[in-house]
């Protein structure tokens, strides 16, 4: 660990915002050069490097751009920024912990891995309701909860004790998350509906409740002690009520000054609004109300909010499941006492891009300057590529559609198999594993899986095998379900009608108003990379493992041996109740691919509720069955540890290496082969052979009886150092 002290840096090869800096643009033209200086990858990494989640929404702002059409009166949602609207008319959309969307399927993700129940059991809408407007409300009550708590003691104190400034900035905070729904016409649908709803419902126990009229009134005995209920007197108040109307009052004022400065179009209607939300002030009458037009409003809000609600989500979606993306891959490191953290270079390009001739010169130039050098703190081992075009067509042509069926939905940014190839055949000698996996849909998850077996996936990737990338080539499988397309549904509300007592709401099925999400997926890519980055490290492994060194990383470690998967098994819920034998048979039988499992199993007599993995192997087919990655990730790790340690493979240095002298590298391992994470395990070797006449070392690295080989040009003419 000394001379290489990481194996799990990733480079995510895909698009996050357009509108930061990418790979491409910070390293430049490279016409004449062999690679970029330090202050340059210095530069990348500041821009482009992430360690943490939270570090990755900070520095890449993954955002939506809406805007309106007043032609059709809708809402325009989009990934890229427009440049053809104006700038003012532009409304950004962060998609971080505090989107309501993004916020739901991380509690969605959590939930289901606090309960670990299967996906057919699992009550997905109790989550889903997350995003109705109610719910989207109950988190602006608690916001709300929060600032009169504050103004409260920030009134208690005098001016210029330091617990008030303290306070001044809480409430400043404060201030600015709630101007963030009334900044945002959009962000205040919830708003209005809640408002409209409470103000037509008031005075009943239930919404369901008939209409009646409502006037406030207070419990009294008359003249003979007969109970009454009478009007409430509008004059009425004590020296508590003056206190809170007091406070309340200054908080109307600071509401409505703060959305005046922050909205550069204010309306009366939205700054009572806002008032109301902030502030609540009580109906005493309802029929002071135009119930009519609060009924009309209401239908108006709902049935708006839930068709932007669903555009939005089409267009967010792609974005959000790469979002969550790179939340499993940093989530599946859990380790109390840290070590080689996995870090992720993001491109922030298209793999089209990345990959075009004109383009493909940079890319290999940055890796050569990272990877071909002697100092690995920079080095790329994995890489991460999704959403690959599946190409599941139906045959089946109709005359004409009898029902109502899906319709064809061309998913936007799904890459090419070509571009992959081209990818791969670009970087094969640098050496970068990458983990790829295919475009997120019903028909790439477990459930077709378990149901149709992986022959489609070993037919669609025939095309990468037998070639000189086919080791540094991985496919995963099956994509993971956060919301099933079957399960995916939402109630919003109901909408509402008028009567002669005042409103109600509509007990008719067709007033229902419903969401469809469609089913999100994260693409088993990540997933795959997340868990091979976190068991490099030595200190994620002792987590798991009693004999494990601090010395060497997990570059050896074989997670399809013993019961290896089970110990370390992924952050996500199991989601089916497994595969079939025939089809774990074929799977077997081919060893293909990087396969998650969601069978039943137990460790150490628990059951064992998460998602697993079945099968680690590349691309490279050797006597009919695909290889491990492991093998080729020693590979890597021995021929650049022998590039650093014979000063770039000198004749004189590598005999040194293999030699028998205690202090020799191969010694070394040799002498370290009872680890979980040894280089070499008991039955492994490693050799070498010199052809002198045409200056090559083979090296066979043997993998308990099963050989591969290192072929490396010596710089044999160098002096030994």
């Amino acid at each position: 660990m000394e001379i290489i002290n990481q194996t799990n840096r990733t480079i995510l090869f895909d698009e996050i915002n357009p509108e930061k800096l990418d790979l491409l643009t910070l390293i430049g033209d490279v016409k004449g050069l062999e690679s970029v200086d330090d202050d340059k990858v210095k530069e990348i990494n500041g821009h482009l490097l992430i360690k943490s989640f939270d570090e990755f929404l900070d520095k890449f702002e993954p955002t939506i751009y809406s805007f309106f059409n007043a032609a059709n009166q809708k809402v325009i949602y989009t990934l890229k920024k427009p440049t053809a609207i104006p700038e003012d008319c532009i409304q950004e959309i962060p998609l971080d912990r505090n989107n309501d969307f993004v916020k739901m399927l991380l509690t969605m993700i959590q939930t289901k891995r606090s309960q670990g129940i299967e996906n057919v059991d699992f009550r997905f809408d109790k989550i889903l309701d997350m995003i109705s407007p109610k719910k989207v409300m109950d988190d602006i009550r608690f916001t709300r909860k929060e600032i009169h708590y504050l103004y409260g003691e920030y009134e208690k104190l005098d001016e210029g004790d330091p617990l008030k400034l303290d306070i001044a900035d809480k409430l400043n905070i404060k201030f600015e998350e709630a101007s963030k729904s009334y900044n945002n016409i959009m962000a205040m649908l919830p708003l209005a509906i809640d408002d409209s709803k409470q103000r037509l419902l008031a005075g009943r126990a239930n919404e369901g409740d008939r209409a009646e009229k409502f006037i406030a009134g207070q419990l009294t005995m008359g003249e003979e002690g007969e109970l009454k209920i009478i009007e409430r007197p509008r004059n009425e108040s004590t020296e508590l009520m003056i206190a809170e109307e007091t406070t309340n009052n200054a908080l109307i004022s600071a509401f409505k000054e703060d959305y005046e400065n922050v909205n550069e179009n204010p309306t009366d209607y939205v700054s009572q609004l806002v008032v109301r939300t902030f502030c609540p002030l009580p109906v005493t009458n309802s029929t002071e109300l135009d119930v009519p037009k609060e009924v009309e409003n209401y239908n108006n809000y709902l049935a708006f909010y839930q068709e932007t609600k669903n555009d939005f989500i089409k267009v967010a979606k792609p974005l959000i499941e790469k979002i969550l993306g790179v939340f499993v891959y940093f989530d599946q490191y859990k380790s109390k006492n840290k070590g080689m953290l996995p870090t992720m270079l993001v491109c922030n390009s298209k793999l089209d891009m990345l990959t075009k001739s004109s383009y493909m010169p940079r890319l290999q130039v940055y890796l050569n300057t990272v990877n071909n050098k002697n100092d690995f703190r920079n080095t790329i081992w994995f890489g991460i590529v999704g959403d690959i075009e599946f190409n599941l067509e139906n045959n089946v042509k109709l005359t004409r559609e009898r029902f109502k069926g899906n319709k064809k939905v061309i998913k936007p940014d799904v890459n090419a198999m070509e571009n992959l190839t081209s990818l791969l055949y670009g970087i094969c000698d640098y050496k970068v594993q990458t983990f790829f996996s295919f475009e997120t849909c019903e028909e790439t998850s477990f459930t077709a899986v378990a149901t149709k077996g992986v022959d489609e996936y070993i037919d669609r990737t025939t095309v990468l095998t037998r070639q000189d990338y086919s080791e540094y080539a991985i496919a995963c499988l099956p994509n993971m379900s956060i919301v099933p397309k079957n399960k995916s549904g939402l109630i919003l509300d109901s909408l509402m009608v008028a009567t002669d007592e005042g409103a109600e709401i509509s007990q008719e099925k067709k007033d229902l108003l419903k969401l469809w999400i469609e089913g999100v997926y994260v693409p088993a890519s990540y997933l795959a990379a997340g868990i091979t980055s976190s068991y490099q490290c030595p200190e994620f492994l002792r987590t798991r493992f009693k004999n494990v060194t601090k010395d060497y990383p997990g570059v050896r470690f074989d997670i399809e041996a013993s019961d290896y998967a089970l110990r370390i098994p992924t952050t996500l819920a199991k989601e089916i109740s497994g595969y079939t034998n025939s089809i774990k048979d074929t799977i077997n039988n081919r060893n293909f691919g990087f396969i998650f499992s969601s069978d039943n199993n137990q460790v150490d007599g628990k059951d064992l509720k998460q998602v697993t993995v079945y099968k680690a192997r590349s691309m490279q087919v050797v006597e009919n069955e695909y290889e491990s990655l492991y093998k080729t990730l020693t590979a890597t790790y021995v021929s650049r540890m022998m590039r650093a340690q014979t000063s770039d493979y000198k004749h004189d240095n590598v005999t040194f290496f293999f030699s028998a002298n205690p202090a020799s590298q191969k010694s070394a391992w040799r002498a370290k082969t009872g680890f979980i994470n040894s280089v070499l395990l008991p039955h492994d070797d490693i050799s070498h052979n010199i052809e002198e006449e045409y200056n090559v070392c083979n090296v066979d690295i043997s993998f308990g009886g099963n050989t591969k080989n290192l072929e490396i040009v010596l710089n044999k003419n160098a002096k030994a150092v």
